[in-house]
């Protein structure tokens, strides 16, 4: 089995440490945190070895879970990556564009993989109707959270809204070709709530809302195309598709039939897909040391991240605009 070291251990790396640990697919060879009494604690409560330097847990590990603080990404995978250390990296890949360009550099260059931690791409919902998506022309998604000062020294944009960023790049398959934003900072030093509009050079539009000020949590999104709306709960794990077809000619007591301006009747009727439970953290994990094992390419890619990232500042910047 590859060795896993988490570089990390706050709320969510504890999270890390104890999946790693569950895992068929991983060895767990330990951990970094910079902060001393953390550590210890962890150590001596949880029984997860606390290695003395970064370069101790990378020395005695194949892959290195980067879940520190988004500034330190860049330094903490480049040092891995020289070291011919494979590197999983939580969301957002880094905290500029250019680092995270030269981060896809040098895992060419010495020939490593990465994986960046988008989860929602192994949300059980949104696996079960991404192969139903097929050319979407609109997208709306909400992702609504109560305040949390975890996370509030970045705008909601790179904290939240990157989630539904990266899964809707990964369902339109064009270029962005415009993007219209406001946000507004209500008790942060950055915006704390934000809505976006993307437009494509295909024609999809897509309308993100995001914000961590609500008094509820809310994620879900909504896909319409020909013949089609889908919908993703990705709090609840539950999804929706309803599609239409040619209405027959002699329709059943219970079908329900819609008749446009035109005369063209469709038949409407629900396609919902089986929903299979699943841990996103544990499967995001375990599909990475498959692509390390297969030699394949991971489910998020570096340029995944990248492309997530570079359309996150692009909401940011229009923001003054």
């Amino acid at each position: 089995m590859l060795k896993i070291g988490i570089l990390g251990a706050g709320h969510l790396g504890k999270i890390h440490l104890k999946l790693a640990n569950q895992s068929e697919k991983l060895d767990l060879s330990g951990f970094y945190d910079p902060n001393e009494d953390n550590a210890k604690k962890i150590e001596q409560e949880l029984g997860y070895k606390s290695f003395s330097s970064i370069s101790e847990l990378i020395q005695n590990s194949d892959i290195i879970d980067i879940v520190t603080p988004t500034l330190s990404h860049y330094e903490c995978a480049k040092q891995a990556i020289l070291a011919g250390k494979h590197i999983f990296l939580e969301k957002p890949i880094a905290n500029s564009v250019a680092e995270a360009e030269e981060i896809i550099e040098l895992a060419k260059q010495y020939n490593v993989k990465g994986q960046v931690g988008h989860v929602e791409r192994f949300n059980p919902a949104f696996m079960a109707v991404k192969d139903r998506i097929e050319n979407p022309m609109f997208i709306e998604t909400h992702r609504l959270a109560e305040f949390n000062p975890r996370g509030t020294d970045v705008p909601v944009v790179l904290d939240l809204m990157i989630h539904d960023i990266d899964a809707i790049l990964s369902v339109v398959s064009s270029p962005v070709k415009e993007i219209h934003a406001s946000g507004v900072a209500v008790i942060s030093d950055s915006p704390d709530i934000a809505n976006a509009r993307i437009e494509f050079e295909n024609g999809c539009v897509a309308n993100i809302t995001s914000s961590r000020i609500s008094l509820k949590n809310m994620r879900k999104s909504r896909f319409f195309q020909r013949d089609a709306y889908i919908s993703v709960d990705y709090l609840e794990k539950n999804c929706e598709v309803v599609k239409m077809k040619d209405a027959p000619e002699t329709p059943g007591e219970w079908d329900m039939i819609l008749q446009n301006a035109e005369g063209v009747k469709k038949q409407i009727y629900f396609d919902n897909p089986e929903i299979k439970p699943n841990n996103a953290i544990l499967d995001e994990l375990e599909s990475f040391a498959d692509a390390i094992q297969n030699n394949t390419e991971p489910l998020v890619t570096l340029e995944d991240g990248t492309n997530a990232l570079r359309v996150a500042y692009r909401i940011i910047d229009a923001f003054n605009k």
